[in-house]
């Protein structure tokens, strides 16, 4: 609600309530009868009066009947005067008199004064607020380039997070330790002349952990730790970014030592003179402050900016040079054993069966980052939660996993029968295809049940994290793309759009081979840059460097490898033929099959043969 609008809103309930109260009063005066004193006066020598009370100049009179009547005096004089001077006998004053109060003075100012004197206090009042408010905009107009960062002093905090609550990225923590025995202990390190990097960068895809790294060497060196997003600097006014960032390096050398962790830095460390303002970009203003700013760092100011990307080839290099963001820290995908160790951190606090297997679970999951894992048992015991059990089971974070890796399951769609077999035979064409090329990855899991855009899926998973890929691989990889459509066409001889997803994946992968991997007959070299260009949107734009007949060549490498891959398909569904009808018409009975199912199906995976 508008401040200005509320102090109207109270001024006027204040009124109100003194309105009431004042009408209050009068209404109780007026239920009694005004007469004159000396109709009171006679009433009384008459006898009818049974009782006067006296309230100040009021009188109150109760008639021997029942009914009431008031009147006035003097203030000044007393009711046994006024009545002497009536000629009423003492002796009958004394029968009828009751209370006697004497509040002339309160009574003055209640019917006098305080009519004239609320409006005013009210009036001003209300001008005084204005002001005030008035005021306290001004106060924030001038603060408008000031930054307001998320502090954390981890001293202060119950259980500060350190790098022993992080799971994984040992390299990243060992480079971070450094920094945090400089901020413990500096002298060590500027005794023998050696100068602390200013800036360290984290980079790594999203959900690694950046973030939690980031807080992890605040708590580790018991400092200040500042945590402001890079998209909080930028306004719509040029200059208001540059002035937040040095409020926020003003902040941060008053506390010093202490850490600057600046997340997102991309939003604003864009490379200089691609944005549409030019010089005067507000983001080319910003990132201008926080390199002054680096640059101004003397040796003893003991504060270490940390900053966090997931985009580092959009930065500009002036901000990456030796004296600002000295390191950069890469932080990877977990691997297989590192998943473990962070399945097993964020498994503390949840109730799991005995069945659980977090290293099964961690061979399933290639590619996970530790926000993955972290929303996958957390889908799990959401599961576990919804089925009104006490523990998170083995199927819990198996259907946990496909949630977050394929989306929830589509129990609202509806397959014919016709489609439902259309979707088994492909899926099965997948997964012999994928069991039977000894060098291709062992299925794990096959269901025709639709989750997300999938109509059903085939999962397979490396036994082990790899690093490198072989051509034969992604040979493999090609025909079990492919042999989806290829099962459809050899069952009902025709094809379906469900495999429009398999063949774009294929045709994508193969131009990897031929323009990226240099793994074709075109020989060892890549073929045209990629460039991300952000202009009204996002764009990807290729640079060619090569010929129109070029081109042609590549093209026809494209088709030569999917043509092989298709060849490789088809074979072996001719003679797997059985095997392709088996798993099909279990998964039209069962519509899910685990690895150790298919297994025993088909037989153990053929071993890839050995390198002559």
């Amino acid at each position: 609600m508008n401040p200005l609008l509320k102090n109207i809103l109270i001024s006027l309930g204040i009124l109100l309530v003194l309105s009431f109260f004042v009408s209050t009063v009068n209404l109780q005066e007026k239920a009694a009868k005004q007469v004159s004193l000396g109709e009171v006066m006679t009433d009384i020598q008459k006898d009818k009066v049974k009782t006067v009370d006296v309230n100040g100049d009021q009188l109150q009179v109760t008639l021997k009947d029942g009914s009431k009547l008031t009147a006035r005096k003097e203030p000044t004089v007393d009711f046994t005067t006024v009545a002497k001077n009536f000629g009423v006998p003492p002796e009958k004053l004394t029968a009828i008199i009751g209370t006697v109060k004497d509040n002339s003075t309160t009574v003055f100012w209640f019917n006098t004064v305080l009519p004239l004197v609320l409006p005013i206090v009210l009036i001003g009042g209300f001008i005084w607020l204005t002001f005030r408010q008035v005021q306290g905009q001004n106060n924030r107009a001038m603060s408008f380039g000031q930054v307001m960062p998320k502090e954390a002093e981890p001293a202060s905090k119950k259980k500060p997070v350190t790098f022993k609550d992080i799971a994984g990225a040992a390299e990243a923590k060992e480079e971070l330790q450094e920094i945090v025995e400089f901020l413990k202990s500096p002298k060590r390190f500027t005794d023998l002349g050696a100068k602390i990097p200013k800036g360290a960068l984290l980079v790594g895809p999203p959900g690694t952990g950046k973030t939690l790294l980031a807080k992890a060497i605040a708590g580790e060196a018991d400092v200040p730790f500042y945590n402001i997003s890079g998209s909080e600097f930028v306004e719509m006014f040029v200059g208001v970014g540059a002035s937040r960032v040095r409020d926020l390096f003003r902040r941060a050398k008053k506390t010093a030592p202490s850490i600057v962790f600046i997340d997102e830095i991309d939003a604003v460390g864009h490379q200089r003179g691609a944005g549409l303002g030019g010089g005067h970009d507000e983001r080319e203003q910003t990132l201008n402050q926080i390199l002054v700013e680096m640059d101004g760092f003397d040796t003893d100011t003991h504060v270490i900016v940390i900053a966090a990307t997931n985009r580092p080839d959009v930065l500009d290099p002036a901000l990456l040079r030796p004296g600002r963001f000295d390191r950069r820290v890469t932080i990877d995908l977990p691997d297989i054993g590192e998943r473990e160790a962070i399945l097993k951190v964020h498994a503390v606090d949840k109730p799991l069966d005995k069945d659980v297997n977090l290293r099964r679970l961690a061979e399933r999951t290639p590619g996970f980052s530790g926000a993955d894992l972290a929303n996958m048992l957390n889908e799990a015991a959401i599961l576990t939660a919804r089925g009104n059990r006490k523990t998170v089971t083995m199927e819990d974070c198996i259907l946990a996993m496909e949630k977050v890796l394929l989306g929830p399951e589509r129990k609202s769609k509806v397959m014919t029968e016709h489609e439902k077999h259309i979707t088994a035979y492909h899926e099965a064409g997948h997964a012999v295809v994928a069991h039977f090329l000894p060098i291709a990855d062992p299925v794990q899991k096959i269901s025709i049940i639709s989750r997300g855009r999938a109509g059903g899926f085939t999962l397979k998973t490396p036994t082990e994290d790899k690093n490198y890929h072989t051509f034969p691989e992604f040979m493999a990889d090609l025909a079990v793309m492919l042999a989806g459509q290829l099962a459809e066409q050899q069952i009902f001889h025709e094809v379906s759009t469900g495999a429009s997803s398999d063949l774009q994946q294929a045709t994508r992968l193969a131009r990897q081979i031929v323009t990226r991997f240099g793994m074709s007959k075109l020989g060892p070299r890549t073929f045209g840059e990629r460039e991300e260009m952000i202009f009204l949107g996002r764009e990807i734009h290729e640079q060619r460097d090569y010929s129109e007949k070029t081109a042609q060549e590549i093209d026809k490498e494209m088709d030569r490898l999917l043509a092989e891959a298709h060849a490789t398909a088809a074979k072996i569904l001719e003679h797997q033929h059985a095997a392709l009808e088996k798993i099909a018409k279990e998964l039209l009975v069962k519509e899910t099959i685990e690895r150790d199912a298919f297994e025993t199906l088909l037989g153990p995976k053929p071993a890839v043969p050995a390198a002559s």
